[in-house]
């Protein structure tokens, strides 16, 4: 079994993790500081692609918890050019600022970096969140801008471009003569804002219930189903107690989700930043299958490489490539099942193949029992720690309801 990544490797880069409240459709946004709010500028405008039109929030929507709309269906987004569409589910612009950088373990795991691919590694800024920031300006499926530059002159015409030369201390003029370095700037200040307590806020039912724990000197990566008794009446009801314990144990979330706290206390972000193919089959809603061939050569028969592929495209990884074919990068599970409306279908994995959270768990629990289209990468499956877990509908059920209380926004009861 791989050794699995369970302490966080980097949580600095100036990161903001604070236990505040956030503007994601359920309570009030958090106070920002100048380098926060610009990134919240550059983050919400529509006029930072070509055509105009198109913002990062477009497939980063705080109403459905940072990630693409419930109003999409097909999971995969159109970019600012109509007819050009991407080829994964967006993922959480929330909670990745603690993310490391790029990098292989003694055990020759691949850690860290952003994207489903990581190739947004932190090699160049040594802030893998300000690279990832800067990827989907400059890519013709999503933002389509032609170049830095084409970026930078907008910013620079834009409403908020004052607070840009008040926080970055670099008058507007020389902006376009030291194009590299201002880029750099709008994506460290977007970066900026997705730390912030606004995007990130701690705020959960799951939050609440921690701190009530420590309070109590329980350690919740400790919980199992002899001692969740000790748990109750510290902010989860018992169907949410008992799916803790089992996502603890006997459902294996835990393993690549992990319940390890922060260095500086703060609850867990719920991944361990590693790369696993699930062997979830490919979703046919997909357009990126109909693309025009000068962006999807395979057509139809293109399946997705995942991590396999951006280690192919680098020499110094390339002998890696094809054991990491099909893996996608561990997500983090704050907010999986915000909605603008509860009756709204969120779709999950890379893909969008699966379209709920009962589906996902029933995946995880029976997949190697029959019953599903074949994996859209059949190597490299996770075997150990997913495909015939034995939970019963019921334990399901129970995993399920304690996801729903990593909800930001939550309001305690009234006593």
């Amino acid at each position: 079994m791989k050794t699995r990544f369970r302490h966080c490797l980097a949580w600095g880069l100036g990161l903001i993790l604070v236990l505040a409240t956030a503007s994601n459709g359920n309570s009030q946004a958090a106070k920002l500081s100048p380098l926060e709010e610009l990134g919240k500028k550059l983050f919400f405008d529509k006029n930072l692609s070509t055509p105009p039109g198109q913002s990062c929030a477009a497939c980063h929507d705080p109403l459905d918890g940072w990630v693409g709309s419930t109003e999409n269906k097909t999971a995969v987004y159109e970019g600012a050019l109509k007819g050009r569409f991407g080829n994964r589910k967006p993922p959480s612009a929330a909670y990745a600022g603690a993310g490391p950088m790029f990098h292989q373990n003694a055990e020759k795991d691949f850690i860290g970096g952003m994207f489903w691919d990581g190739r947004a590694t932190g090699a160049d800024w040594k802030d893998p969140l300000a690279e990832q920031a800067g990827g989907p300006f400059l890519n013709p499926l999503e933002q389509n801008n032609p170049d830095k530059k084409a970026v930078v002159l907008k910013v620079r015409s834009s409403d908020y471009a004052v607070l840009f030369e008040q926080v970055w201390k670099v008058p507007r003029s020389n902006w376009d003569r030291a194009v590299d370095a201002t880029y750099e700037k709008i994506c460290r200040a977007i970066a900026a804002f997705e730390r912030s307590a606004e995007v990130s806020p701690f705020d959960s039912q799951f939050d609440l219930f921690w701190k009530n724990a420590a309070a109590k000197n329980l350690k919740v990566e400790a919980i199992d189903a002899s001692n969740a008794k000790r748990y109750a009446g510290l902010g989860l009801n018992d169907a949410e107690l008992q799916g803790l314990a089992l996502f603890n144990t006997k459902a294996q979330c835990a393993k690549c989700h992990v319940l390890t706290a922060s260095p500086d206390g703060k609850p867990p972000v719920f991944t361990d930043y590693t790369y696993d193919n699930l062997g979830v089959p490919a979703n046919p809603a997909n357009p990126f299958y109909a693309m025009d061939k000068a962006f999807n050569p395979e057509g139809r028969n293109w399946k997705d490489p995942g991590l396999g592929g951006f280690l192919k495209s680098e020499p110094r990884y390339a002998a890696f490539a094809e054991k990491n074919m099909g893996k996608h990068k561990v997500p983090t599970l704050r907010n999986v099942d915000l909605r603008r409306d509860p009756k709204a279908v969120k779709v999950f994995t890379h893909n969008g193949s699966l379209q709920s959270l009962k589906a996902v768990v029933h995946f995880y629990n029976v997949r190697d029992i029959g019953g599903f289209p074949p994996a859209e990468v059949k190597a490299n499956l996770n075997t150990e720690e997913m495909g015939n877990l034995k939970l019963t509908d019921a334990e399901e059920d129970a995993v399920v309801a304690f996801m729903k209380t990593l909800t930001d926004g939550f309001l305690p009861p009234k006593k």
